[in-house]
């Protein structure tokens, strides 16, 4: 098994349409191939980023047809290159989208892929209600996957506030974890790196956290701050909170082990029962 993972990390302001994605897609597949990367790691709803429902389900097809993941597809194939492809919307059931995200090998096969779990359901003080769950349906399923570089876990966004889910990868053995992500700027002003570098320190594992930034086409902002997180905490990248760009970082896949090894709160989980005291 290696013990470094060249890694690269998008960070991308999402268009309405997927031929605006896709041609962005090809300048930074060439980047991280110049950067000798193999593997990249893009963003939350990267092929598609619109709140128009009713435009948006004119493009909307099957993962096995999405326009965006196909190219996904040809450029993995084409530079022998890992691409963890973010997340994009595809459909689902009950006339509803999938935040489906996908692991692409150099062959150019999917070898993976997951259904966002937890939606994001809020009411942020001054905003309107954001109701994921109206445009999407959940997912039902976990996902680890057994790479050559170790066990990977697959998140999105939204279930970086639900530790359980990335304890459970973690004892399942997940060495790292994506969280491609589309903050928005209140929520990411005041908890994206502490999510992050919580979710790594718990769990002695990598974090690595392609997200969007700037004002999009629908009018959307989002926080930016793509960042790879190591096993100890650290923030290791980070791409600011304006512009795109990718950075290029290696990634030591023994320093999870190493981590645990130091505080082996894996090993230390015991079982517990519940007492309510009720003073009442």
């Amino acid at each position: 098994m290696p013990q470094i993972l060249r890694l690269s990390l998008a960070q991308t302001t999402s268009a309405k349409t997927h031929s605006e994605n896709i041609e962005h897609l090809s300048h930074i597949v060439k980047d991280a191939a110049r950067a000798g990367a193999n593997m990249l790691a893009l963003p939350e709803v990267v092929g598609m980023m619109n709140k128009d429902f009713e435009e948006a389900s004119k493009s909307v097809t099957s993962a096995a047809q999405d326009p965006f993941i196909r190219a996904c597809q040809h450029h993995a194939k084409a530079h022998k290159m890992w691409i963890q492809a973010g997340s994009t919307p595809v459909a689902g059931s009950g006339n509803k989208f999938r935040n489906h995200a996908t692991l692409i090998a150099p062959t150019g096969k999917v070898v993976a892929s997951y259904d966002k779990l937890h939606l994001f359901d809020v009411f942020l003080e001054g905003r309107p209600p954001t109701g994921e769950s109206e445009r999407y349906i959940a997912g039902d399923k976990a996902v680890l996957v057994e790479t050559p570089f170790g066990p990977f876990g697959m998140t999105i966004c939204y279930d970086l506030r639900f530790p359980m889910l990335y304890r459970d990868l973690a004892q399942q053995g997940a060495v790292l974890t994506f969280a491609p992500s589309a903050f928005t700027v209140p929520t990411g002003k005041a908890h994206w790196e502490i999510l992050l570098r919580a979710r790594a320190i718990e769990n002695g594992m990598w974090i690595v956290a392609a997200a969007q930034v700037g004002t999009h086409q629908d009018g959307r902002k989002t926080w930016g701050h793509s960042m790879v997180v190591s096993p100890w905490g650290e923030v290791v990248a980070d791409l600011g909170g304006t512009e795109t760009g990718l950075v290029t970082v290696d990634i030591d896949l023994e320093s999870p082990a190493k981590a645990r090894r130091q505080i082996p709160s894996l090993r230390n989980e015991i079982s517990y029962k519940f007492d309510r005291i009720d003073l009442t």
